[in-house]
Order: C-alpha cells, then structure tokens, then sequence
C-alpha cells in the first residue's frame, strides 16, 4: 500500500511539472516581443520579457532529472517542442480570419502582436532545443562523476552552460543583421547573466524540494 502511494505521488508531481514547464514555455514565446528593463539595484537588465518564466524551464527540467531520471526529461524536452508547434499553427490560424466589427481585438491588434510570433518561436525553438538537451546531458554527467552528490554543482553547472547557448541563439537569430554586434552582444551578456542569477536563485528551491520528497518517493539512482 505504502509503494501503490508513493507511485501515485510520483506521477501527480510528474504531471504537475510537466504542466509548469509547458506552460512557461509557451508564456515566454508569447510575450517574448516585449523589451523591458529590470532593476535589481546593482544592475539594470534590458531583456525580453519572456525571459521572466523562462528559468522555471530549466528548474523543471533539473528537477525531473534530479527525481525521474535523464529518458524522463528528455521526454518533457520533447513535449515541450510539440506544444510549441501546436501553438504557432492556431496563433498563424487565427490570423486567416477577419475579426468582426464588434471584436475587442481587432486585426491590426492580433497581427501587431502575432505576426512576428513564427520567427520567435522559430528561434525560440532551434535555442530551446540545443540548450534543454545539453542541460540534461550535463545534470547527468555531473551526478554520475560527483555519484549522485552536490546536487548544487550539476543544477548550476548545467544551467550555465545550456543558458548561454540558449541566449546567443535567440539573439542571434531574431535580431543578426537587425542589431549591431555592440547591441547583439550586449544583449547576450545581459540575458545571459540575469538568466544566471535566477539559476543561483533556484538552487535552494530545488534542495527543498528534494528534501521534502525524500521518503515519499524514489528519487532516480544515479
């Protein structure tokens, strides 16, 4: 009874990550055109507002590492491309239809926001794909070397690497031969290092976590 429990709990956390992860990947597509500046009073940011939820992919995707093992997360990995697909083909859908008179947002509205949501996505995509899979492959080469410990070394190890790819990717694709190199550049180093901090600020959270589940659940071997 005690195993039939904690198996049932695994796969309702399983469920409930999967849903987090999926859904701040596609928030982060959507409302990635928005330029906005964040003040942390030792710096200011110019980033693209998608990159607000875009951290909670790789805490995610760590997590479900950490706890399910590599096949699992790479199953989400895919998930996550798939929903994405999914949501170009309705949001290029619904541009192939006239609002009507009466419609709050009108075409112009839709299509000031969406038109450009392929070539997000597209890039999105492409980044998301090289820095998710490089992020799981290096959580599990740091817990097979380190034989399952310092999970602080493999969370941020792997999130420094895979978010640096992620971010000059994007960057590079949306806006190479749009930007000059000063502002491609700048632009990298500034997604890059608040992506960077958010990575430091999830390290105790996923500890947490962890902790509050062992026992209550098998956690992955090594």
């Amino acid at each position: 009874m005690v195993l039939i429990d904690k198996m049932k709990l695994k796969d309702q956390l399983y469920i409930v990550l999967v849903g987090i992860f999926i859904a701040s990947l596609i928030t982060c597509n959507l409302i990635a055109n928005k330029f906005v500046t964040v003040d942390l009073g030792f710096k200011v940011f110019i980033v693209s507002a998608g990159i607000l939820p875009y951290p909670l992919t790789f805490l995610v995707t760590d997590l479900i590492s950490e706890i399910y093992g590599q096949k699992r997360a790479t199953l989400v990995v895919f998930s996550g491309f798939i929903a994405s697909m999914f949501v170009l083909l309705f949001l290029w859908l619904g541009g192939q239809f006239n609002a009507i008179p009466s419609s709050i947002v009108g075409d112009e509205t839709y299509n000031s926001v969406f038109q450009n949501a392929w070539r997000i996505i597209a890039a999105s995509m492409i980044a998301y794909l090289f820095a998710q899979f490089v992020d799981v492959r290096i959580f599990h080469f740091w817990k097979k070397l380190t034989n399952g410990k310092h999970l602080w070394l493999r969370n941020n190890g792997s999130t420094v690497a895979s978010q640096l790819i992620d971010t000059t990717l994007v960057v590079c694709i949306l806006f190479l031969g749009v930007w000059n190199g000063d502002q491609i550049f700048q632009a990298i180093i500034d997604g890059w290092l608040f992506k960077m901090l958010m990575a430091f600020v999830d390290t105790p959270i996923i500890y947490g976590i962890v902790y509050l589940l062992k026992g209550k659940i098998d956690i992955a071997k090594v």
